[in-house]
């Protein structure tokens, strides 16, 4: 367990005095927090034993066992001279272990256990225990006690060892991360004894040692060398084997939570106001200590209804009518919706009825409990008998609610199905989906991903596809991620986004580290790779163009000059030799790598009106044309990135079922968190063109598109791709709930292809108060010839279609919004949990198809009456006239 942020605080820093060479001084800037800013509640995980009890008498009688218990380096001797006594099913004692929160010799809270543990188990809890105080209520001298226990029988258990940990150092810095402790056998229950609290750290065995070595190996506080870590761990193993054998020590390994800065203790000062804030004397909260565990009735009919004895008979059950239309019912639920115990139940009795509908398979996933190893062995072998699954149900798969590597397996397996085009459109997600499998340890496992890349690849999108003839197989940490790197070196458009979208994870606090993992397997996987120098220098490049361009960008925003100086500047920088912009080598645009430019055209560069001076760059082809972008920084462009990714994939999902909305899907790339790229298309804004053209659309697309012969005196192409344009960019806008819409975000073509830019408020999020369903003023139903003519009618129909069609495949699209919803793009951070509820109640799935259309015309009258939006868009206008 960690946390990016350090719970409601603040952090603080300072700075650190170290004394260098000579009279010189060298500071060094630290951050911490304090304990009484974290409002997390205390936890701790209990993760497994090492090492062999001693050898003492039990205070019980005889067990009906071998004199000496033997499992993994664990071992329990047992006299001879005792009486019989009641013991598990198995004839086998149990373990647990109990934890307690205490200060100044007083508990904090009643003893809490993990779960039971068969001697015959590896004893491996790995279960995490939350005390009901919280870091911002704990004393100095906090700490926490812990005990392993043996139960034989009902009543009869008996203590196998104790120790305890303060929680907070000498230095007053919080205990974090891993700890290593030993259990005494004449440690007393009451834990009060000081000389016990630290008993772990000071064995002085090798063991320890290495312990210690490899908590920060894994805290990437020591630098990862594949080869020689590989060697240096399995020498590890050798001697930690060794030591376990001949220590007579027991040993308990914990987890504490992790924090990104140091945590210090902090008191509260008695003049703040949580401190002084009286509490209602009428009611006191209890901690329910069972509240997050397991009913052992319903566990214990769970295995009993999942036992292999079932299996057989599973098979051939057939539902009856009643029974069918449930199934049903749950099978039309969003994805990611929790099924009750009975569903689960019932989906798993007629399992083997289900395996051939593809689209059950996810909730069949969702009823197993994979920690049950029966449970999940069947369920695992039932993933290859099941129909094949589209991806959208295997980018599902993929979220955090799927821990079984099993499960991650068997959706890569599919994924790998998929051509590179549509990898391309997912692989947004699918490089966050990467993080899951590094930040949760039971996803995480060795796997082998061979890469062979031969010349004829038919899934090469671009002519400067890999052609080597290679086979590369290394060993990665994420299944996913080694499928992705493999289709990566095939194809060079794939491998340029892959590269980006990682370098810009890398920038993260929180999984930078896992990610810059990754970024070096890939590129570690092309220097084996026949042409992989060639892509490697490519990137090198593309690095150095964009950090020249942000480096220029910088400069230019601290300039005190006018606007034109700053042009002039521009160019006068882009045109100076030095700088290797004006002429290069050809260099596929991190943008659009199908797009290779030779330069930047010096002369027609410019700067636009805004708080961030954005660079207006003009790129030569090779062919000699323009490809104009924008760049800048200062501004996170990721959000931009992912709503034109899913207006790019409507688009292909309207295309598919014959509707051609005329959408104008641009380019847009970050390269950091604060700066990228975004393609540059030939338009003006509907404020511009209004005040341009006496308030008029209609008038602006006569002078541009003019037809004598055609309606309104508009040629009938440009015409239709105004409506159409209209029609899906509404019911796109409305479905992700773009919002700040004023009229200088809405830009027009001379064409006639209307769209928007700047998606700085997503999800229902709008600076305005009171904002319409969508963007339908009356100015742009004026241009259709009114809302009694038959264009306006038409405009209605392409939007009943619209958004029937994008109703179909809700499942894709709220699968891909589940992946992005642990990603820091703004308004996705704001609720990460809500993310997908919020376009699901978009989508309302809870319609039938007729009461949605009713529903959509409602939207679309409302949006086009609505009187509120007309006057903050006089409001904006005024804005921005006194702002220029």
């Amino acid at each position: 367990m960690s946390y990016s942020a350090v719970g409601n605080g603040s952090s603080n820093s300072g700075v650190g005095v170290g004394v260098g060479s000579g009279s010189r001084e060298q500071f060094v800037d630290f951050s911490f927090c304090e304990s009484k800013d974290i409002n997390e509640f205390v936890s701790v995980r209990i993760d497994n034993l090492w090492g062999k009890g001693e050898r003492k008498p039990s205070v019980f009688g005889q067990y009906n066992l071998e004199d000496r218990l033997r499992l993994d380096g664990l071992a329990f001797s047992l006299p001879d001279d005792c009486a019989s006594l009641d013991t598990d099913e198995n004839g086998l004692p149990l373990l647990f272990v109990t934890v307690q929160l205490e200060s100044s010799g007083i508990p904090m809270s009643l003893p809490l256990q993990t779960k039971y543990h068969r001697v015959d188990d590896r004893f491996e809890w790995f279960e995490w225990i939350r005390f009901p105080t919280k870091f911002s209520e704990l004393a100095i001298d906090a700490r926490v006690s812990i005990v392993l226990w043996e139960m034989s029988g009902l009543w009869k258990v008996r203590q196998l060892g104790a120790c305890e940990i303060r929680l907070f150092q000498p230095d007053s810095e919080l205990v974090q991360g891993k700890q290593r402790l030993c259990l005494s056998q004449e440690y007393g229950s009451s834990g009060n004894s000081q000389e016990h609290s630290d008993s772990g750290h000071c064995r002085g065995l090798e063991s320890d040692r290495l312990f210690e070595v490899r908590r920060r190996y894994e805290d990437s506080d020591i630098q990862h060398v594949d080869w020689l870590d590989a060697l240096a761990l399995e020498k590890v193993s050798e001697i930690e084997a060794k030591e376990r054998i001949l220590s007579e020590d027991l040993y308990i390994h914990i987890t504490f939570p992790k924090f990104d800065f140091a945590v210090v203790f902090g008191e509260p000062r008695l003049d703040d106001p949580l401190v002084l804030k009286p509490r209602d004397p009428k009611y006191c909260l209890v901690f329910d200590p069972e509240m997050y565990r397991d009913n052992p009735a319903e566990s214990k009919h769970r295995r009993l209804l999942r036992g292999y004895r079932s299996g057989s008979l599973d098979r051939e059950l057939k539902p009856n009518a009643t029974i069918r239309d449930q199934l049903n019912t749950i099978l039309r639920y969003p994805p990611g919706q929790e099924l009750a115990d009975s569903e689960k139940n019932l989906i798993w009795k007629f399992r083997f009825y289900l395996s051939t509908n593809k689209r059950a398979l996810t909730k069949f996933v969702r009823c197993v409990d994979w920690n049950d190893p029966i449970e999940a062995k069947q369920a695992t072998a039932l993933l290859s008998e099941w129909d094949e699954i589209s991806v959208d149900d295997a980018l599902e798969l993929l979220g955090t609610d799927f821990t079984a590597q099993s499960v991650r397996s068997y959706a890569v397996t599919r994924l790998r199905k998929a051509n590179d085009d549509e990898l391309v459109l997912y692989l947004l997600q699918l490089v966050q989906a990467i993080k899951f499998e590094y930040l949760n340890p039971a996803m995480a496992q060795g796997v082998e991903a061979t890469a062979t890349i031969n010349t004829n690849n038919n899934n090469a999108s671009t002519p400067a596809a890999s052609t080597a003839n290679v086979t590369v197989t290394s060993s990665f940490e994420s299944s996913l991620a080694g499928f992705l790197i493999e289709r990566a070196l095939k194809n060079q458009t794939l491998g340029n986004f892959f590269y980006w979208y990682l370098m810009v994870e890398c920038d993260d606090r929180k999984t930078g580290k896992a990610y810059g993992k990754v970024v070096f397997q890939y590129v570690n996987a092309l220097s084996n790779a026949e042409n992989g120098s060639r892509v490697q220098s490519m990137f090198e490049r593309q690095s150095k163009l964009v950090s020249d361009l942000a480096r220029i960008s910088s400069e230019l925003q601290t300039l005190k000059e006018p606007r034109q100086r700053k042009i002039e500047w521009l160019r006068s920088v882009l045109a100076d030799p030095k700088n290797n912009l004006v002429s290069f080598a050809p260099l596929a645009l991190p943008l659009d790598p199908s797009v290779e430019v030779i330069g930047v055209q010096a002369d027609k560069a410019s700067v636009f009106k805004s708080t961030m001076m954005p660079l207006f760059l003009h790129f030569v082809k090779t062919d000699g044309q323009l490809y104009p972008v924008i760049f800048k920084i200062g501004d996170d462009m990721r959000q931009d990135q992912l709503v034109v990714q899913i207006i790019t994939l409507m688009d292909r999902l309207l295309r598919k079922e014959n509707l051609d909305l005329r959408l104008t899907p641009y380019h847009v790339l970050a390269t950091r968190v604060d700066q990228g790229f975004s393609q540059f298309i030939p338009s003006q804004s509907l404020a511009a063109i209004l005040a341009e053209n006496n308030n008029s659309i209609l008038a602006y697309l006569r002078k541009t598109s003019p037809d004598p012969d055609g309606t309104y005196g508009v040629s009938a192409d440009a015409m239709e791709t105004y409506v159409k344009s209209c029609a899906g960019y509404c019911v796109i806008t409305y479905l992700l709930g773009v919002g700040d819409r004023h009229l200088d975000n809405l830009l027009l073509t001379p064409q006639g292809h209307l769209f928007h830019v700047d998606y700085g408020y997503i999800l229902g999020r709008d600076p305005k108060p009171f904002p319409p369903p969508m963007k339908l003023c009356k100015e742009m139903v004026e241009a259709m010839g009114g809302m009694d003519s038959l264009l306006y009618q038409r405009f209605k129909s392409h939007c009943f279609v619209a958004f029937s069609i994008l109703r179909k495949s809700s499942n894709l699209i709220l699968n891909l919004f589940s992946l992005m919803a642990h990603s820091n793009i703004p308004d996705i951070a704001v609720a990460p949990d809500q993310v997908v509820a919020m376009v699901q109640d978009r989508f309302r799935l809870d319609l039938s198809e007729e009461e949605a259309m009713r529903y959509f015309q409602t939207l679309i009258s409302d949006s086009v009456r609505a009187l509120f939006p007309q006057v903050i868009e006089t409001i904006h206008k005024w804005a921005m006239y006194w702002r220029n």
